[in-house]
């Protein structure tokens, strides 16, 4: 008994093996790839795990220590001119020079609008 003879009739070609496009040009069937007859394999795989390196520990991503002072050139002035600023409570002076820490870390350096930003805010108010 033959296998191929045995399956149903592929759906896409109805069994030709080929298709046609609306241009007029044949092609062999993908579904079948030109027998006529539907596959049981259906093309899909599993691929998880197949690899030695895939059985290995999973990549958790390390604890990145917070700095606890800015570490470009820009933000080092900043922070500086925020420590020494008198009208600023220590809090509110923490939280900017955490503000200038984290800003660093998401764009590499302090950007013009982020240094006016703070400078704005550290000094002296005028009435």
């Amino acid at each position: 008994m033959n296998k191929t003879t045995d399956q149903p009739s592929c759906n896409t070609c109805g069994g030709d093996g080929r298709i046609q496009n609306s241009f007029g040009s044949n092609a062999t069937c993908p579904s079948c790839r030109g027998t006529g007859r539907r596959f049981e394999d259906t093309g899909f795989r599993d691929v998880t795990k197949t690899k030695a390196s895939h059985h290995g520990p999973t990549n958790i991503a390390k604890v990145v220590e917070k700095t606890k002072w800015p570490v470009t050139f820009e933000g080092e002035q900043l922070a500086n001119e925020v420590k020494a600023s008198t009208m600023c409570t220590s809090a509110v002076r923490d939280k900017l020079i955490q503000e200038i820490i984290d800003h660093e870390g998401t764009h590499g350096t302090c950007t013009q609008t982020f240094i006016k930003k703070v400078r704005k805010q550290v000094r002296p108010r005028t009435t």
